[in-house]
Protein backbone atom coordinates (compact mmCIF):
# COMPACT_ATOMS: atom_id res chain seq x y z
CA UNK A 1 0.00 0.00 0.00
CA UNK A 2 2.92 2.60 0.90
CA UNK A 3 4.74 2.09 -2.35
CA UNK A 4 1.61 2.36 -4.14
CA UNK A 5 0.69 5.77 -2.47
CA UNK A 6 4.47 6.97 -3.18
CA UNK A 7 4.25 6.33 -6.89
CA UNK A 8 0.79 8.05 -7.58
CA UNK A 9 1.89 10.92 -4.95
CA UNK A 10 5.48 11.01 -7.52
CA UNK A 11 3.57 10.98 -10.65
CA UNK A 12 0.70 13.53 -9.08
CA UNK A 13 3.93 15.92 -7.85
CA UNK A 14 5.47 15.74 -11.45
CA UNK A 15 2.34 15.90 -13.49
CA UNK A 16 0.44 18.96 -11.75
CA UNK A 17 3.72 20.70 -9.48
CA UNK A 18 4.15 23.76 -11.96
CA UNK A 19 2.82 25.54 -14.93
CA UNK A 20 1.60 22.91 -17.61
CA UNK A 21 2.84 22.12 -21.08
CA UNK A 22 0.39 24.22 -22.73
CA UNK A 23 1.02 27.44 -20.45
CA UNK A 24 4.97 26.83 -21.03
CA UNK A 25 4.60 26.74 -24.78
CA UNK A 26 2.50 29.71 -24.62
CA UNK A 27 4.68 31.81 -22.48
CA UNK A 28 7.80 30.68 -25.39
CA UNK A 29 5.42 31.78 -27.94
CA UNK A 30 5.98 35.61 -26.81
CA UNK A 31 9.67 34.71 -27.98
CA UNK A 32 9.17 34.16 -31.45
CA UNK A 33 8.59 37.36 -33.91
CA UNK A 34 4.95 36.88 -34.01
CA UNK A 35 4.75 36.93 -30.30
CA UNK A 36 7.25 39.94 -29.84
CA UNK A 37 5.26 42.46 -32.29
CA UNK A 38 1.91 41.24 -30.34
CA UNK A 39 3.32 42.24 -26.99
CA UNK A 40 4.82 45.45 -28.45
CA UNK A 41 0.79 46.01 -29.77
CA UNK A 42 -0.53 45.45 -26.43
CA UNK A 43 2.55 47.68 -24.62
CA UNK A 44 1.65 50.63 -27.18
CA UNK A 45 -1.77 50.32 -26.72
CA UNK A 46 -1.39 50.91 -23.19
CA UNK A 47 1.08 53.84 -23.49
CA UNK A 48 -1.73 55.51 -25.59
CA UNK A 49 -4.03 55.21 -22.96
CA UNK A 50 -1.52 56.33 -20.35
CA UNK A 51 -0.71 59.23 -22.58
CA UNK A 52 -4.50 60.37 -22.96
CA UNK A 53 -4.75 60.46 -19.33
CA UNK A 54 -1.70 62.26 -18.16
CA UNK A 55 -2.11 64.75 -21.37
CA UNK A 56 -5.61 65.01 -21.18
CA UNK A 57 -5.72 65.92 -17.09
CA UNK A 58 -2.74 67.96 -17.26
CA UNK A 59 -4.76 69.98 -19.96
CA UNK A 60 -7.27 70.45 -17.31
CA UNK A 61 -4.21 72.05 -14.56
CA UNK A 62 -4.14 68.97 -12.84
CA UNK A 63 -0.57 68.23 -11.82
CA UNK A 64 0.20 64.78 -13.29
CA UNK A 65 3.26 61.98 -12.76
CA UNK A 66 4.07 58.99 -13.90
CA UNK A 67 3.05 56.97 -17.21
CA UNK A 68 5.61 57.17 -19.30
CA UNK A 69 6.85 54.00 -18.37
CA UNK A 70 3.76 52.54 -16.48
CA UNK A 71 0.38 52.28 -16.80
CA UNK A 72 -0.26 54.47 -13.97
CA UNK A 73 -0.66 57.68 -14.00
CA UNK A 74 -0.48 59.94 -10.45
CA UNK A 75 -2.58 62.98 -10.42
CA UNK A 76 -2.28 65.63 -7.31
CA UNK A 77 -5.67 66.36 -5.88
CA UNK A 78 -6.41 69.66 -6.26
CA UNK A 79 -6.64 72.43 -3.69
CA UNK A 80 -5.54 69.88 -1.10
CA UNK A 81 -8.20 67.83 -1.12
CA UNK A 82 -7.84 64.51 0.71
CA UNK A 83 -7.28 61.38 -1.48
CA UNK A 84 -10.75 59.64 -0.46
CA UNK A 85 -12.58 62.97 -0.73
CA UNK A 86 -11.40 63.62 -3.98
CA UNK A 87 -11.98 59.81 -5.23
CA UNK A 88 -15.68 60.73 -4.24
CA UNK A 89 -16.18 63.36 -6.07
CA UNK A 90 -14.83 61.99 -9.24
CA UNK A 91 -17.08 58.51 -8.89
CA UNK A 92 -20.19 60.55 -7.87
CA UNK A 93 -19.99 64.13 -9.95
CA UNK A 94 -17.94 62.54 -13.17
CA UNK A 95 -18.67 58.60 -12.64
CA UNK A 96 -15.12 57.93 -12.80
CA UNK A 97 -13.02 55.45 -10.74
CA UNK A 98 -9.33 55.67 -9.77
CA UNK A 99 -7.67 55.22 -6.67
CA UNK A 100 -6.94 57.31 -3.55
CA UNK A 101 -3.65 57.48 -2.67
CA UNK A 102 -3.63 56.90 0.88
CA UNK A 103 -4.53 53.34 -0.25
CA UNK A 104 -0.57 53.19 -0.77
CA UNK A 105 -0.04 54.65 2.43
CA UNK A 106 1.31 58.28 3.99
CA UNK A 107 2.86 59.25 0.77
CA UNK A 108 0.06 58.62 -1.00
CA UNK A 109 -2.08 61.04 0.67
CA UNK A 110 -3.24 64.16 -1.53
CA UNK A 111 -2.86 61.98 -4.91
CA UNK A 112 -5.39 59.94 -6.95
CA UNK A 113 -3.70 57.16 -9.42
CA UNK A 114 -5.55 56.16 -12.44
CA UNK A 115 -5.00 53.15 -14.44
CA UNK A 116 -4.17 52.54 -18.46
CA UNK A 117 -5.54 49.64 -18.35
CA UNK A 118 -8.74 49.67 -20.18
CA UNK A 119 -10.67 50.28 -23.24
CA UNK A 120 -9.03 53.39 -25.45
CA UNK A 121 -12.58 54.25 -25.73
CA UNK A 122 -13.61 54.28 -22.15
CA UNK A 123 -10.46 55.88 -21.25
CA UNK A 124 -10.98 59.05 -23.44
CA UNK A 125 -14.49 59.29 -22.29
CA UNK A 126 -12.90 59.31 -18.32
CA UNK A 127 -10.66 61.95 -19.19
CA UNK A 128 -13.45 63.67 -20.88
CA UNK A 129 -15.77 63.59 -18.01
CA UNK A 130 -13.14 64.74 -15.37
CA UNK A 131 -12.55 67.93 -17.75
CA UNK A 132 -16.09 68.48 -17.41
CA UNK A 133 -16.39 68.45 -13.58
CA UNK A 134 -13.06 70.47 -13.14
CA UNK A 135 -14.34 73.18 -15.70
CA UNK A 136 -18.16 72.91 -13.92
CA UNK A 137 -16.36 73.73 -10.83
CA UNK A 138 -13.62 76.47 -11.87
CA UNK A 139 -16.88 78.40 -13.62
CA UNK A 140 -18.90 78.49 -9.76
Amino acid sequence: GAKLNTMWNRRQTTKFNGASYVIQRGAAAIYTPEGAAQVDETIDFYRANARTIKEGLAAAGLEVYGADNSPYVWCRTPNGTGSWDFFNRLLEEANVITTPGAGFGPAGEGYIRLTAFGDAGDTQEAVERIKRMLDAESRD
